[in-house]
């Protein structure tokens, strides 16, 4: 009878300190998550001034100031415009209409069998990798 009750209260003993660490455990995963809460709201508080900044130092009052402030600019004359017969003409076109397109024709001429065929009698890799035995 002795042994059942020397039994029974070491399992208490145990399920109080397993108890005991569950909620030391919870306690200190509590505490992180409400740190981990506070810097989210200070980093959203920090977002929040920054774009507030932002949007002060891109108002179109204050860019305007300061463009009149530092660059030597004229509002646009009419004379500036000019007609569009005035243009430079077209560049010359090296290629005539009905010829095919030269660089599809070099990109269609290479053989990608033959490229295939080179690059695996080919010892080396490009990289750093080292070619495995069974790979060819």
């Amino acid at each position: 009878m002795r042994f059942v009750h020397l039994f029974v209260i070491c399992a208490l003993v145990f399920a109080a300190a397993y108890v005991y660490r569950i909620k030391m455990e919870s306690t200190v995963r509590t505490e992180r998550v409400l740190k981990l809460r506070a810097d989210i709201r200070q980093q959203r508080d920090s977002i929040a001034s920054l774009k507030a900044e932002w949007a002060k130092l891109e108002s179109p009052k204050r860019l305007q100031e300061l463009a009149s402030r530092h660059l030597s600019l004229r509002p646009i004359e009419a004379i500036q415009y000019d007609s569009l017969k005035n243009l430079p003409p077209r560049p010359p076109s090296f290629v005539k209409p009905g010829d095919p397109d030269p660089i599809g024709t070099i990109i269609e001429s290479v053989d990608l069998e033959a490229l295939a065929a080179a690059a695996s009698q080919d010892e080396t890799l490009t990289g750093s990798i080292p070619q495995p035995e069974g790979a060819q």
